[in-house]
């Protein structure tokens, strides 16, 4: 990984364990914003709120394979996160893939499930009684999201500004 100062007042770095344990400590929580950036067709933008989940070092949203969103995802898998954390505004730069190994779908239900969202595997997605008004009829599908660049900025002390890229 690299990492680079993007503070111009000569804070130090952010380290990327305080994104990492951020998003470990906020995700998934309904009052954790998070909006994913994708390309339509025409190269307009979309962004669409998401419940982005942290299992196990990675990075996992739903959609319904309807929507906008999950539309232009088949089309450019190339996408954008952000969200705000306590203390750190998240930028994150990637690509997403649905996910369809019917084992990871069963532990991304159950992730989702203890942190609020009664969520469970069908095998091919995610059911539950209920899910965002605009998310179409189960099931779901879900997403992988892999990590090339993140942005931080700090909104609490100690303060400053970070790039990270990471290897893929």
């Amino acid at each position: 990984m690299e990492t680079k100062n993007l503070d111009i007042y000569g804070d130090a770095p952010l380290p990327w364990s305080r994104a990492r344990d951020a998003m470990v400590d906020g995700l998934p929580a309904a009052e954790t914003p998070v909006f994913l950036g994708t390309t339509r067709p025409d190269g307009r933008p979309h962004s669409a709120g998401v419940g982005m989940l942290w299992l196990d070092g990675e990075l996992y949203f739903t959609s319904g394979p309807g929507t906008r969103k999950a539309r232009n995802l088949a089309a450019n898998p190339a996408c954008t996160v952000s969200m705000r954390l306590k203390g750190l505004d998240l930028v994150l730069e990637g690509a997403a893939e649905r996910v369809e190994d019917p084992v990871l779908l069963e532990r991304v239900a159950e992730r989702y499930a203890a942190g609020g969202w009664p969520a469970e595997s069908d095998g091919v997605g995610l059911t539950a009684p209920y899910s965002a008004p605009s998310a179409g009829p189960p099931p779901w599908h879900v997403y992988h999201f892999s990590l090339d660049v993140a942005f931080g900025v700090a909104t609490a002390e100690p303060y400053g500004a970070t790039r990270w890229t990471f290897d893929r």
